[in-house]
């Protein structure tokens, strides 16, 4: 009988006295004048103001979410890309949150807002929102509607009390929403079981129902698709973390087509195309997708039952895709080869290679922010465990340029980054980076991974490592353990279940092999450290 299962309640005030306290003893015993130092530099480097406020465009704005230390909770602000430019733009506050939750008396933190885009005689424009409000920071949130343009959350706008919900526009009047409904609407993970169409000025109860999954399922959701020239309904259910159903929804009828591809593939529509990723291999007629590529069907003529697909990525046993985004005119695809960037521009239809010029060599390259409906702007990152972070802007297919860059938080002059390899115990190669500044001495080391989600561990900017660790001649040693998405799906899958012992072993095997160079390293300094005795 395990005697700590008490503890699984973690709401209750028995298993949250017992982590005050526990933690109160680790204070104690960790903190002191080192800490205090430490603390305080890596709150310097967190709060400082002089950090890439990441935007988003809406029209004529870009759009950013900001904490600093004058205001922990958050400016929702916007500005012009003109304004963007300069070291100290003029940022417009549409919403504080630090002085909302003063006024209404609410411990409200950000959950993000979901903003209208509408179409009117002069353009595009963006005025309704559907701010997210979490109390504490729960997953639970509110949702009101605001006006951008009244500054002024709506009187008698659509609204939403506490639940884990999900809503998101059809139009000014209408919107998808899946919430807490009643008895049996939950899916037994607490998200929504069951989502509704839900029109302006007619009560909740009365909302449309779109869909129903089973209590089971995590979650069911719905969108709509505003390209124009492609406008489309879908609706996702989310059968667990790792498999998921979605459908073509009649908005007249709310008569649903299942889209058949594999439940565990990532699957997207864009215009006249349908992509999928697959993450085991899937046999077609014309011949079998390996997990981890990525393939393109004709959307319509999937749907009436053929399969000739193009196959736009193929993976190898060195390179993954990361991710891709649209743009008005092409596909960015994000590759890693050996956990190493690469950006590549592909032009859809002909899927002919196009260069965008301007991307630093020998740095993480991620795509931050394109809007395909609009045109080939992009928005682009760049950064490396020792080159801060920098925002990059231009035109796909064209040239981007810096537009911010981040400031160096550590002194790394004389820092060098090395890749080495391996091997696990069943024989496989596992990557990782050393991060260190070179001395004739033995250095303590800090070892990190993680494997899970299929999430990758990249070079990026460590800052906060940086100066509390590396600067101080410690090294820092990340590992690229299996469960990640390191070299695609079958990396993440090889650590599942009653393989997640892999993921251990890969941890384990780095730990030895960066040791034993260690240890070589050591034993060199010594031997010359004699010879200088000697002479």
């Amino acid at each position: 009988m395990d005697q700590y299962a008490w503890l699984e309640e973690v709401g209750s005030a028995t298993a949250l006295d017992w982590a005050r306290e526990q933690g109160a003893a680790s204070t104690a015993r960790l903190t002191g004048p080192r800490f205090d130092e430490l603390e305080s530099r890596a709150l310097t480097i967190l709060d400082t103001d002089q950090r890439i406020p990441y935007p988003v465009r809406r029209g004529e704005h870009l759009w950013n979410f900001w904490r600093d230390a004058d205001h922990p909770y958050g400016l929702w602000r916007r500005t012009t890309l003109e304004s963007f430019r300069t070291d100290s733009p003029e940022w417009d506050v549409v919403i504080d949150v630090d002085a909302l939750r003063e006024a209404e008396d609410e411990n409200w933190v950000w959950h993000g807002a979901a903003v209208l885009r509408s179409e009117s005689p002069d353009g595009a424009r963006y005025d309704r929102a559907l701010v997210s409000l979490s109390r504490g920071g729960a997953d639970a949130t509110v949702v009101r509607e605001f006006s951008i343009s009244r500054r002024e959350f709506v009187d008698g706008g659509f609204e939403l009390p506490e639940a884990k919900s999900r809503i998101s526009w059809i139009d000014k009047d209408t919107v998808y929403v899946g919430t807490d409904f009643g008895p049996g609407s939950l899916t037994d993970s607490g998200y929504p079981r069951v989502v509704k169409r839900w029109r302006r000025g007619t009560p909740l109860g009365h909302a449309d129902l779109v869909y129903e999954g089973h209590h089971s399922d995590v979650s069911i959701g719905a969108g709509y698709d505003d390209t124009p020239g492609y406008e489309r309904h879908f609706v996702n259910r989310a059968i667990d973390f790792y498999n998921r159903e979605f459908y073509l929804l009649d908005p007249e009828t709310l008569a649903l087509e299942r889209i058949d591809v594999p439940s565990d593939a990532d699957a997207d529509v864009h215009e006249s195309m349908l992509l999928v990723r697959p993450k085991t291999a899937w046999d077609l007629p014309a011949g079998t997708v390996e997990p981890g590529a990525l393939v393109e069907f004709d959307f319509d003529a999937y749907r009436a039952g053929k399969r000739e697909y193009h196959t736009v990525f193929t993976p190898d046993a060195h390179t993954a895709l990361a991710g891709y985004a649209f743009t008005k005119s092409y596909l960015l695809l994000q590759t890693m080869r050996d956990v190493r960037s690469e950006l590549h521009t592909l032009e859809p239809g002909t899927w002919e290679r196009r260069e965008t010029h301007g991307f630093p060599e020998l740095a993480e390259i991620g795509v931050y922010y394109t809007d395909p409906r609009e045109d080939d702007e992009i928005f682009a990152t760049a950064s490396g465990f020792t080159l801060p972070p920098t925002l990059l802007h231009g035109t796909a297919g064209g040239t981007v340029e810096p537009l911010k860059s981040a400031p160096a938080f550590y002194d790394a002059d004389g820092v060098t980054t090395e890749q080495f390899f391996a091997t696990s115990a069943d024989g496989t190669s596992i990557p990782y980076f050393v991060v260190r500044r070179p001395a004739d001495t033995p250095q303590p080391t800090l070892l990190y991974g993680y494997g899970g989600f299929e999430v990758s561990l990249t070079p990026d900017y460590t800052a906060v490592s940086g100066a509390s660790w590396i600067e101080r001649g410690g090294v820092y040693v990340l590992a690229n353990i299996r469960g990640g998405g390191e070299y695609g799906p079958s990396w993440h899958t090889a650590a599942l279940k009653e393989n997640r012992l892999r993921a251990y072993e890969d941890f384990a095997a780095v730990a030895r092999t960066s040791w034993r160079a260690a240890s070589r390293r050591a034993s060199s300094w010594e031997r010359r450290a004699a010879r200088t005795a000697a002479c």
